[in-house]
């Protein structure tokens, strides 16, 4: 069976985050010069977290047995947040997670990641039996087009669905910004926009056409 373009799109973003926590995983990226690696890594994982939020979940609500699904993947949404506000933290230097091993909580967040990968391959082929093509297709812009918008950290003990989901996404994105410049913090706004705007999925999934790489 053909993937659609929801799978498509979520294994690549899969790779895209997998391919930011590459380099934040190793040791010399404590060093203030390459702090931007993990603040990279994170601020795109917690987008992509609450775009999927907003966006997947209403659909899947509406699947079969949707209220168990729906509510296993907060608990593991909830969970890597919280794993991620911890790197964070370790990173710059907060005393009150000095005590953890950065080792540690990076094997938690990959176990986390490894389940989060599954339940959106799970609830994106369920979700592509239920809708038609054009369907599927509107669903993945509505969700590329979320994450440009999200907040860029994580707020684990904040509403993660329904309304009250969305308002806290939106008022935490407002609040992100203004603390992302006062602490001069890096966020991926290029990296960012560059797979979502310009790159051969981006151009697959929007039906436009792809530019000769020699007028780049």
């Amino acid at each position: 069976m053909t993937a659609s373009t929801l799978e498509i799109a979520l294994t690549y973003e899969h790779a895209m985050i997998r391919d930011l926590a590459a380099p934040a995983h190793e040791p010399e990226a404590a060093r203030p010069d390459r702090r931007h690696e993990t603040d990279w890594f994170y601020a795109i994982a917690a987008q992509h977290l609450a775009a999927a939020e907003d966006v997947l979940l209403p659909h899947v609500r509406h699947l079969p047995d949707g209220r168990r699904l729906v509510s296993r993947y907060v608990a593991n949404a909830r969970q890597l947040e919280r794993a991620l506000r911890f790197l964070k933290a370790r990173q710059y230097g907060d005393s009150r997670v000095q005590h953890l091993e950065v080792g540690d909580v990076w094997q938690v967040i990959d176990q986390l990641l490894d389940e989060h990968e599954q339940l959106e391959a799970d609830y994106s082929r369920m979700i592509g039996e239920e809708l038609d093509d054009d369907g599927v297709t509107t669903l993945t812009n509505d969700l590329l087009s979320a994450e440009e918008v999200a907040p860029t950290r994580a707020h684990p003990f904040s509403p993660h669905t329904g309304t009250a989901g969305r308002l806290a996404h939106r008022m935490w994105r407002l609040a992100d910004l203004a603390w992302d410049s006062a602490e001069g913090r890096v966020v991926p706004a290029k990296y960012h926009a560059h797979p979502k705007r310009d790159s051969a999925l981006s151009h697959y999934l929007r039906g436009t056409p792809i530019p000769d790489s020699e007028e780049d």
